[in-house]
């Protein structure tokens, strides 16, 4: 292909073409799971998930295409508060609000050691294609004040 045709990269970490945030990279697996079969060609194999909640993106690659929230197969958490934190497990955060109401870590510390189980099949049930282990801890430090 023409080099004149292909976009450079500028250099740092890829940014959302919306809210301007740092975007989470996925591979094609994760991509496949969350975006509708149809808008497949919207958007490269691999790319960026957008976390920032109030964004109306999920997912964007470095030629600023998007796949939009309302666009993916199913509610993706912190875009849906309804939605699981942890898709493997359906952990919710109303688990975590509930521990840190009661004081209590145990929801969390079942559910983080739960993540780093063989039957955890994050790349394809959590939208950043990573473990949840870490958004279920850091939404209990912001609720329980250390954040």
């Amino acid at each position: 292909m023409n080099k004149a045709f292909v976009r450079e990269p500028e250099g740092g970490d890829a940014r959302c073409p919306q809210c301007g945030s740092v975007g989470i990279p996925v591979g094609e697996r994760t991509l496949h799971s969350f975006v509708r079969t149809e808008d497949h060609n919207d958007i490269a194999e691999t790319g960026y998930y957008c976390e920032i909640a109030s964004c109306p993106v999920a997912y964007f690659d470095d030629f600023e295409r998007a796949i939009r929230v309302e666009r993916l197969v199913r509610p993706v958490w912190p875009k849906d508060s309804a939605a699981p934190i942890c898709g493997c497990f359906g952990f919710m955060a109303g688990d975590v609000e509930r521990d840190v109401a009661e004081r209590s870590v145990a929801r969390v510390r079942a559910a983080v050691e739960r993540s780093k189980s063989a039957e955890a099949r994050c790349v394809e049930l959590c939208p950043t294609g990573r473990s949840c282990a870490a958004a279920i801890q850091k939404y209990y430090f912001k609720l329980a004040g250390g954040a």
